[in-house]
């Protein structure tokens, strides 16, 4: 039995991992022209997010949208891909099968950010831990040539 509580364990984690903030490499799928609107693809639970600092980096994440954009939040967590979006901030979004080749800028204003919290609330019951705009990482993810 304490041989196989492993196994059953990593089964387990295999299972949920679209979940859980299991980091990978470079996404794969088809590269998209950006949509008009969000709204439709906003409703995707969860999504995965391409940041590259040497080499690509990639997470599932939550995703809202606020003011028309994707946004993207890490909470109070400098995560790996946060402090990638810090040396460069252009960035892959992937929403099924398709890619979007985004930008990250840093949302820093308290009324976009209580915006947010309320939309995230709609869609995943709960509001983020942390709501200080200044302790978290909010990020809306915009066209590259803005």
């Amino acid at each position: 039995m304490i041989h196989t509580l492993p196994l059953i364990l990593l089964l387990t984690l295999s299972a949920c991992s679209e979940y859980l903030p299991i980091a990978g490499g470079e996404l794969e799928g088809t590269v998209s022209p950006l949509p008009a609107h969000w709204s439709e693809l906003a409703t995707t639970k969860i999504v995965q997010l391409e940041s590259t600092d040497e080499a690509p980096y990639s997470v599932n994440l939550w995703m809202a949208e606020v003011g028309g954009a994707p946004h993207v939040f890490a909470g109070d967590n400098r995560a790996a891909w946060v402090e990638n979006i810090a040396g460069n901030p252009d960035v892959r979004l992937k929403i099924g099968e398709e890619i979007f080749e985004l930008r990250a800028i840093r949302v820093t204003d308290a009324t976009v950010f209580e915006t947010f919290a309320q939309t995230w609330e709609a869609k995943y019951d709960n509001r983020p831990r942390n709501e200080s705009v200044d302790e978290t990482y909010l990020f809306r993810l915009a066209p590259r040539d803005h």
